[in-house]
């Protein structure tokens, strides 16, 4: 069977390489690069990504030897339909690797056609890292290495305050462009770069801070046979993800016209402040999961699309979205609802298993940031309590009830199933103390009022909250799950 360059045509990446893009892997492909290929197609672009290896093992020789092309197989639910779009993305035109050819990036950073800088370096990437030096071939951390590709701009256009570049990051870390900018700054004074270079920095160059979603479940080995067989050719670097995508820009809307990457079906928004689409996502997305999975996995599912499954889990976790968070935060209902819906489609798709136990890991410290907040704010509101969330909560309390055996925590669920109950140490020392008394009002009242839990606040004050989880909790130790959930819906 052929290759993939062998039978694609590299349309958009033989385009000025007007994007320098730090990271090879399976999410920018899937991502930025797909968005960027869109645009080209499109005719709102014309412009090709050149990629540079952040690290010294990488894809640079993989992607090269397949001319930067590669598929992405978009799979999911639309409509309520499943979908599956699988189409060759054609913009890299090449990936540097700096640790064989330092220059090449260097040539990159002189380049008069270079506009945009994208990465993913991980959370860890955009950090301070003592000991990095200007002379080094290359500087090991991200940030060194941004600083060093800066300088040799500034050097080689004299200062000129048109050649700065648009930062765009996609690591997720608040404030990533903000927070990259400021580690920029720090070299810069460290290295001795001089007064004009910060100045050039500073006001020549623009730092947008972004919010990203989209699951990438990457490389489908299991599935090679049905893709060559689908596509005729093979790819070593075929990527898999869903088909929902969103990115989140902060930053001045005129800088979208240097980076038009939203005028397609790609869901990019400019903004000037991510806040509210970031407490969205926090809040339904993954406050979702975090309110409804370990219910589920007590209740007898396994997976997510198992309960999306259950009649009743979908119409609890609809209840609770719809009816007690949507209304605590701060964007258009409109949008917040066609988000919810989008969300309700993504735990339904069925090319991802997703496990609620691998959800389950720290769910005390999740449910306090991604669920608590909309507790609180509802009865803030409302002046009454969220049946649902109240519920949730209780579900949580339920779920780490255990004991220590060998090492671990484990819980055990009605239907007999052993599970490890995954978190900090101090944590689950606290619940197996907590659970040795199996009093529905002592527990209660002994969680709410730790205030290390929930941000130093003393839940038992919020009124009503105690009684109700209590009477939840109580149900939970008596009754059957699934028929709680019934009654609730």
């Amino acid at each position: 069977m052929k290759q993939i360059n062998e039978v694609v045509e590299k349309v958009y990446g033989n385009y000025p390489e007007k994007i320098l893009q730090f990271g090879e892997g399976n999410f920018l492909r899937a991502f930025v690069d797909w968005m960027v290929d869109n645009a080209n197609a499109n005719g709102d672009y014309q412009g090709s990504i050149v990629v540079c290896q952040p690290i010294a093992n990488g894809l640079a020789k993989l992607i090269n030897e397949q001319d930067g092309l590669y598929t992405l197989a978009m799979r999911g639910i639309e409509d309520g339909k499943t979908v599956e779009k699988i189409r060759p993305i054609t913009s890299i035109s090449r990936c540097i690797n700096p640790y064989e050819d330092y220059e090449a990036l260097l040539e990159v950073a002189r380049s008069k056609d270079l506009e945009v800088v994208v990465s993913n370096t991980t959370e860890a990437g955009i950090a301070y890292r003592e000991g990095d030096k200007l002379d080094d071939a290359p500087p090991a951390s991200f940030p060194a290495k941004v600083t060093a590709l800066l300088y040799e701009r500034f050097k080689a256009f004299n200062g000129d305050m048109d050649k700065g570049l648009l930062f765009v990051p996609v690591e997720l870390i608040d404030n990533n462009g903000a927070t990259l900018r400021s580690i920029v700054i720090r070299y810069a004074k460290e290295w001795n770069l001089g007064d004009d270079f910060i100045n050039w920095v500073e006001k020549a160059n623009k730092f947008a801070s972004t919010l990203v979603d989209r699951i990438v479940t990457g490389y489908p080995k299991d599935q090679l046979d049905y893709f060559e067989e689908k596509l005729g050719y093979k790819d070593n670097l075929i990527v898999t993800s869903e088909v929902f995508n969103l990115w989140v820009i902060e930053g001045n809307k005129e800088w979208a016209d240097i980076f038009p990457v939203h005028k397609n079906e790609a869901n990019v928004i400019w903004t000037d402040d991510v806040t509210p689409y970031k407490s969205r996502k926090v809040r339904i997305l993954n406050g979702g999961h975090t309110s409804t999975v370990l219910a589920a996995y007590l209740a007898g599912h396994n997976y997510v699309g198992d309960f999306m499954n259950d009649e009743y889990f979908r119409a609890f976790l609809s209840k609770l979205i719809f009816d007690e968070v949507i209304p605590t935060l701060d964007l258009p209902k409109e949008e917040l609802e066609k988000f919810a819906n989008d969300v309700a489609d993504r735990f339904a798709n069925p090319y991802i298993k997703h496990s609620l136990l691998d959800i389950s890991l720290n769910s005390c410290s999740k449910f306090n940031v991604r669920c608590l907040p909309s507790l609180l704010e509802y009865v803030e509101m409302k002046n009454e309590l969220p049946e649902a969330l109240c519920f949730s909560l209780a579900a949580l309390i339920k779920f780490y009830e255990g004991k220590m055996v060998d090492g671990k925590y484990m819980g055990k669920r009605a239907d007999g199933t052993e599970y490890q109950i995954r978190d900090d140490a101090e944590v689950l020392s606290f619940f197996e103390e907590v659970w040795k008394t199996n009093d529905a009002k002592h527990i209660a009242h002994e969680v709410l009022a730790n205030t290390a839990f929930w941000s130093q606040r003393d839940l038992t004050l919020v009124e009503g909250l105690e009684e109700k989880v209590a009477y939840y909790l109580d149900k939970l130790n008596n009754s059957d799950l699934n028929s709680i959930i019934k009654e609730l819906v």
